[in-house]
């Protein structure tokens, strides 16, 4: 049974991490460079602890299953990352982003935890710069700055409409570079599939080679997740299409609790479904929001154009509803609110599944070059989706799964129930509560990989420095190397009639339809039970093609969605027991008069961590109880 102990630093909250890091246990030069660390992901948060990590002298191995680790998802990003610079003389300080995180994650994560973020998020700005990171800047040279939803300062930093790629670039430049020291051994498309305990702490990962099929086993004191999130649960989601949860799933099963699974993030600016046909959604930035104006026609199934219909017949709904913060409200908010406007038929395009994102007023009031030049690339990428020109006609959008809040439940340190097995990035719970800020996923990351891990995982390791490196002939290796070859030869030996992606596309549709946008307790039953039938199918009826000992992506996808199929009963799991609304976690029978989301603090104040019992036997609910002393509880409030 697991325990669930935060280790929250005692002291003021502004001065905890200060304090930690000045009293943590270090481990000497001498003493690192006979410890071994893996790092499973090359993302944001992978890729900068791996090079942090190799840096003070550690010896690092890297997996990703790209066939580069600039390919990991957090490419994509495109607005921007969030940094308590207060540049802008505009008064943000670390405080104001602590408490918008909090606030914006409708007051379900640790304060601790996120106000450590806020601290170090300034830190990641001047690391990035002196990376050569080409954040946008002013005429005068220095950094520029825009605003984001859930807040009244402008305090993101940005590179146009692809701010994710060139943190990655700096991030990659800095894990090559160790690369080329041979501290860091990378190793592309490789995926891992278990993690090795060895008297009760985790001491290795098995992979598999996914060009060759081999299977591995790879030692390592310590092994740190970076593994993203997993809303690819859904099916169609603005996530990259190998974005999956098998690396938490296996440390969930290996006693790593997870936290808060039905937390996850539906992204309101998104090109909008136009077909069965799809297997992925695209994002737009929220960046955009800044200069578009979010609308609809004010009569119902009105199908005129977009120019045909005058200024007195438009609703711009938020700016209505929520005058203080306009189109710039949190993105849970946003996102129900464009649902009940098409839900009243008041949606725009052929599926009615759709609003209007407007530049008429800020071409008109800054000109075709200013807007160009802060949103060139998305207006591009907008066209070639849509063969649309929103430089002349508003764009259509629509929320879309993009993030997930949940994750496995880690500690102050970034350790999660299980000893020596930490996760970071969007693959923890740990800072964005119930809904994420935007420009938020890069800065904890970031913040994770570069300033958090470094330091705590050293409180760890310096009591394994006795702890010689285990040979992977050890009989845990063994098992848990037949344990993943038993699990493959059984998928393969179903033969099957229906595709991988057949039963994908029928957990997504049931996951969107049910613990998607809005939950209620009748059509999350319904939905268990569906999933569970969906399950049962996969495994008498899936088709999967070739081999174990190839370059195999159906045997690579059949996998994951069997995860996936797991996971999508545990988030309605706690979507069940979660019986208030808070940020992205809608319960219709919550919901205050104006429909917003309704929390009830004094049953739900709680971090749930679900420890795995067995297959097919339900999860075991811990809480963690969330005590908030410098932030009053109170409902949120845009308006």
């Amino acid at each position: 049974m697991i325990t669930l102990d935060s280790k929250i630093p005692p002291g003021p909250l502004a001065e905890k991490w200060t304090k930690y890091r000045s009293t943590v246990k270090l481990v000497n030069p001498a003493n690192k460079r006979h410890l071994e660390v893996i790092v499973v992901g090359s993302g944001l948060a992978g890729a900068s602890a791996a090079a942090s990590l190799a840096e003070l002298g550690y010896k690092v191995k890297v997996f990703c299953f790209q066939d580069s680790p600039r390919r990991a998802h957090s490419i994509a990003a495109q607005g921007g990352i969030n940094a308590a610079k207060n540049y802008q003389n505009d008064g943000d300080s670390t405080y104001r982003l602590f408490y918008d995180t909090i606030k914006g994650g409708d007051f379900r994560s640790r304060e601790a935890n996120v106000y450590r973020l806020a601290e170090v998020s300034a830190s990641i700005i001047d690391q990035c710069v002196a990376q050569g990171v080409p954040f946008a800047r002013e005429y005068g040279g220095t950094l520029d700055n825009r605003s984001f939803g859930g807040v009244q300062v402008s305090r993101t930093f940005y590179a146009r409409g692809q701010t994710g790629q060139q943190l990655l670039l700096g991030a990659y430049s800095a894990l090559s570079r160790q690369i080329g020291k041979k501290q860091v051994q990378m190793y592309n498309r490789h995926e891992m599939l278990e993690v090795v305990m060895i008297d009760g702490k985790a001491r290795g990962i098995i992979a598999r080679d996914l060009v060759t099929g081999k299977l591995e086993r790879h030692f390592g004191h310590a092994v740190v997740l970076a593994t993203g999130g997993y809303g690819n649960v859904f099916f169609l989601s603005t996530n990259a299409m190998g974005c999956n949860v098998t690396a938490n799933w296996k440390a969930y099963k290996k006693g790593a609790a997870f936290g808060n699974p039905c937390f996850t993030q539906i992204h309101p600016t998104c090109i909008p479904v136009s077909g069965d046909y799809q297997s992925k959604l695209t994002l737009m930035s929220e960046s955009l929001r800044n200069d578009g104006r979010i609308w609809v026609p004010m009569k119902e199934k009105d199908t005129r154009k977009p120019i045909d219909i005058p200024e007195n017949e438009r609703d711009y709904y938020l700016e209505r509803r929520y005058p203080a913060f306009g189109n710039l409200v949190p993105r849970d908010v946003a996102s129900r609110a464009a649902k009940q406007a098409c839900d009243e038929g008041k949606g725009v395009g052929p599926s009615g599944l759709a609003v209007y994102l407007d530049f008429r007023d800020a071409i008109a009031r800054l000109g075709q070059p200013v807007i160009a030049a802060r949103y060139g690339n998305l207006f591009e990428m907008y066209e070639k989706i849509t063969g649309e020109d929103p430089y002349k006609t508003p764009m259509r959008i629509y929320p879309a799964v993009h993030y997930t809040m949940g994750g496995l439940w880690v500690d102050y340190n970034l350790m999660t129930t299980v000893k020596g097995l930490y996760a970071t990035g969007e693959c923890n719970f740990s800072d964005h509560g119930a809904n994420r800020l935007g420009a938020s996923a890069l800065m904890q990351g970031l913040a994770d990989g570069y300033y958090v891990i470094p330091y705590t995982i050293g409180d760890y390791l310096s009591g394994e420095i006795m702890t010689k490196a285990i040979p992977t002939d050890h009989p845990a290796f063994a098992e848990a190397e037949n344990n993943v070859k038993e699990r493959i030869d059984k998928l393969l030996s179903i033969k099957g009639n229906q595709t991988v992606d057949d039963f994908h596309k029928k957990l997504g549709k049931v996951m969107w339809d049910y613990c998607g946008m809005a939950r209620n307790e009748e059509g999350l039953m319904k939905a268990k039970v569906m999933v569970q039938q969906i399950r049962e199918e996969f495994w008498k009826d899936v088709k999967i093609p070739g081999t174990a000992f190839e370059f195999n992506t159906e045997l690579e996808k059949a996998a994951r969605v069997a995860d996936f199929l797991e996971l999508g009963e545990l988030m309605i799991d706690d979507a069940l027991n979660r019986k208030e609304s808070c940020g992205g976690h809608f319960r219709e029978e919550s919901a205050t008069d104006k429909g917003e989301a309704k929390r009830d603090d004094n049953n739900f104040a709680y971090v749930a961590a679900w420890e795995f019992q067995g297959d097919n036997q339900p999860a075991k609910l811990h809480k963690e109880p969330l005590k908030f002393e410098e932030i009053h509880l109170a409902e949120r409030n845009y308006e």
